[in-house]
């Protein structure tokens, strides 16, 4: 082979494996960064997995949410009408976040099956629902319209 073949044939494959390199890191990066979403029934049904960033969206259940006299910590329950998680969060909620309406909050789940988020949204006006949630709501065939508003979330034999 020539020198400038064996030259050339060198700075290709030193191009080549650069290439890959930075494709490999890029991927690498952006799956530290992504963030899943799950309903509150894939989390009861195992499906989510334990200690992984990931985003959990659902109805707030009414009578569930419980404020910390010493802390910032809130903790409630998060339903999609056929599952229920535990959420904790610390943190100040936003002026939206209340009982009977939709959230998306971004955490981990623990060994507990206990959902410790670090961001909760909540949704910006009553006709908005995240797409996330709606899709959830929809895919456990119960959306708010189809109960009465007063029993949304209430817990059993809980008076309207």
């Amino acid at each position: 082979m020539k020198p400038i073949r064996k030259q050339r044939l060198k700075l290709v494959m030193f191009i080549v494996v650069g290439v890959a390199a930075a494709v490999g890191l890029a991927l690498y990066a952006l799956n530290q960064n992504i963030n899943l979403f799950f309903s509150p029934v894939q989390v009861v049904d195992g499906e989510a997995p334990l200690d992984q960033r990931m985003r959990l969206g659902g109805m707030v259940v009414k009578g569930s949410v419980v404020r910390s006299d010493s802390s910032l910590e809130v903790r409630f329950d998060l339903t999609d009408y056929k599952g229920t998680v535990n959420v904790v969060y610390e943190g100040i909620l936003p002026d939206l976040f209340r009982e009977g309406q939709g959230i998306v909050a971004t955490g981990r789940l623990n060994d507990q099956k206990v959902f410790i988020a670090d961001e909760v949204l909540a949704k910006h006006d009553e006709k908005y629902m995240p797409p996330e949630v709606q899709r959830a709501l929809d895919k456990a065939a119960q959306t708010p319209d189809a109960t009465s508003d007063d029993q949304i979330g209430a817990p059993a034999g809980a008076q309207p």
